[in-house]
């Protein structure tokens, strides 16, 4: 699968948790998704999505899935 694919793959799934308002699961699946790819396990997003979650900025469904799709 390619890097991009991946990525599709990873934000979907992180998605459907999301629609669901499990937006702590939307986050973790994003970020162990993302850990299974040799070019993504890395991705700078995974340490600024925690740091996020910690000053509470991806409390609401629209936060998370802005954040969400917003990874390249």
């Amino acid at each position: 699968m390619t890097r991009e694919e991946h990525l599709d793959w990873a934000k979907k799934r992180a998605l459907e948790y999301v629609d669901r308002g499990d937006l702590i699961q939307a986050f973790t699946s994003m970020g162990s998704d993302l850990t299974k790819h040799a070019e993504l396990k890395n991705h700078p997003g995974i340490d600024l999505g925690m740091g996020l979650l910690m000053i509470k900025s991806l409390s609401t469904r629209d936060e998370m899935r802005r954040f969400i799709e917003g990874f390249h």
